[in-house]
């Protein structure tokens, strides 16, 4: 299973998919003259202001939604793992891809709310819808739908509960082996799966209100709790700072890991992480209540901020900092080797043991109650995005409702994922990842040059925000915008008022 799975992300995350990533995030940034720097500060007011309703929720839990997709194990095994293959350099790669990826998360939560839809009293939106009524190629849509619901409801959970059950088992202990029908596991893997199983149940068949009521009080909590942490312990050890930004600089451009590892493993951790381009992000920023598309654009734009520049970099300074890594080279070699041979690159051991370091008897198990909520609101974020792409199949194809069983599979997959490998959690996910950005990406790029839609939307929104209005509106036929038929139907409903 794992050579099989290996040899798929040979193919996927090849150098094409590395450099599609960053290519389309410099073409955005360009195209939108790099939005990401001119309206930071309007991106920053955007997120504390807004409203929810009774189809949409505010931009504040939209953000807590995108932000607990992104804000996972990714922000602590992932970056462990990145600079275990692929150097201290890596983390530069990390930034970059944020920083061009944060135009491309604005394009395309845009392209999500122009052509969002109302379903069952809710708002529904993503890729898929927005690749269908741009494009008008239905089965390119469709085969977006069925991979994201394929990569979130069965791939990408068990990355998540992967990292929770080894953190869980490095705070506390394994606890006794038990033999079960599918092979002997450890006592704290299992008992960790089923309060996964069991808090996720409870969850996620509340519906979306009730993930995003969930998520807005957890993740930033989390993220505040864990970043405070961190930056404790780099002001303890602020003097080495300036060595581990050279370090990073240094090795980003340096064959330590081969420039192309550094390379790599930065833009696929990064890509993992926050998400931009992957095609994940716009299913919450579709469910917003906005008075203009664009304003959610930039609100998702500035997550990517918060997921690698803050949390991932602190993550990365911490390991660092304490020398708590190894870089793998070919086969069972080492290019560096600072803690145990045995001590997996693809977990949360590197950060679990940086922390440790400093805080001995606080680090591991602080990393491991972080880990849990982490990694279990993007779980929760990932039913979302799975059952949006299942609402699009069941509009699209006229196919039964089968979110019911996506609930089982997922739940399923979580608690498997809790207690199986490392190496095969990850594979599977970073395929998962990999079919996503490739679809997502490509389709960006041909919606582009078919009519520029969010590039009308934004350069809309900044004449008016010149203006100072009271309130936005959004006239997508004025635009020259074809098939934002929610919109079309607010400004009809608004005339007859």
């Amino acid at each position: 299973m794992q050579e099989v799975v290996d040899f798929l992300n040979g193919i996927i995350w090849s150098p094409a998919l590395i450099y599609l990533c960053l290519a389309a995030g410099l073409f955005y940034s360009i195209q939108t003259k790099f939005v990401q720097v001119r309206l930071f500060k309007e991106m920053y007011t955007l997120l504390l202001s807004g409203k929810n309703s009774e189809r949409g929720i505010s931009s504040f839990q939209a953000l807590s939604v995108s932000l607990s997709g992104r804000v996972g194990t990714g922000n602590i095994a992932g970056v462990a793992a990145a600079i275990g293959f692929g150097g201290p350099g890596a983390v530069f790669w990390m930034w970059v891809v944020a920083f061009l990826g944060a135009a491309t998360a604005y394009i395309e939560s845009t392209l999500a709310q122009i052509y969002k839809e109302v379903d069952k009293g809710q708002y529904r939106g993503g890729p898929a819808y927005y690749l269908e009524k741009v494009t008008g190629q239905r089965w390119y849509a469709v085969i977006f739908a069925i991979a994201t619901i394929a990569a979130c409801g069965f791939l990408l959970p068990g990355i998540q509960s992967n990292s929770i059950g080894n953190g869980i088992e490095l705070a506390f202990g394994s606890g006794m082996l038990i033999q079960t029908s599918l092979g002997v596991f450890t006592e704290a893997k299992i008992m960790t799966g089923l309060l996964i199983v069991l808090m996720l149940g409870f969850i996620i068949f509340g519906g979306v209100k009730r993930i995003a009521n969930f998520t807005q009080v957890v993740v930033p909590f989390m993220a505040f709790a864990y970043v405070l942490v961190v930056s404790v312990i780099i002001a303890l050890n602020i003097t080495e700072l300036p060595t581990v930004f050279m370090m990073i600089i240094g090795d980003a451009f340096s064959p330590m890991a081969g420039i192309g590892a550094a390379i790599g493993w930065g833009v696929k951790r990064g890509v993992y992480s926050n998400e931009a381009g992957q095609g994940t992000g716009p299913h919450a920023a579709a469910a917003a209540e906005v008075e203009h598309p664009a304003q959610q654009g930039l609100v998702q734009a500035f997550s990517v901020y918060i997921d690698t520049l803050l949390v991932c970099s602190a993550t990365a300074f911490v390991i660092l900092i304490t020398g708590a890594y190894n870089v793998h080279g070919l086969g069972d070699t080492f290019l560096v080797q600072n803690v145990a041979a045995e001590m997996a690159a693809n977990g949360p051991a590197f950060t679990q043991l940086a922390v440790e370091r400093v805080l001995p008897g606080i680090g591991k198990p602080f990393i491991a109650f972080a880990l849990f909520f982490f990694s279990f609101t993007t779980i929760l974020a990932y039913y979302y995005i799975a059952e949006t792409n299942v609402a699009y199949l069941r509009r699209t194809l006229k196919l039964p409702d089968f979110t019911f069983l996506l609930k089982i599979v997922l739940i399923s997959a979580a608690f498997y994922g809790t207690i199986k490998t490392a190496n095969l959690a990850w594979g599977l996910g970073d395929v998962g990842v990999g079919l996503m950005a490739w679809l997502n990406i490509v389709g960006l790029l041909i919606i582009f040059f078919m009519g520029k839609p969010a590039i009308k939307a934004l350069k809309d929104y900044e004449e008016q925000r010149k203006k100072q209005p009271d309130e936005y509106h959004f006239d997508p036929v004025k635009l020259g915008i074809k098939d934002a038929t929610f919109w079309e139907k607010r400004i009809e409903k608004n005339q007859t008022k």
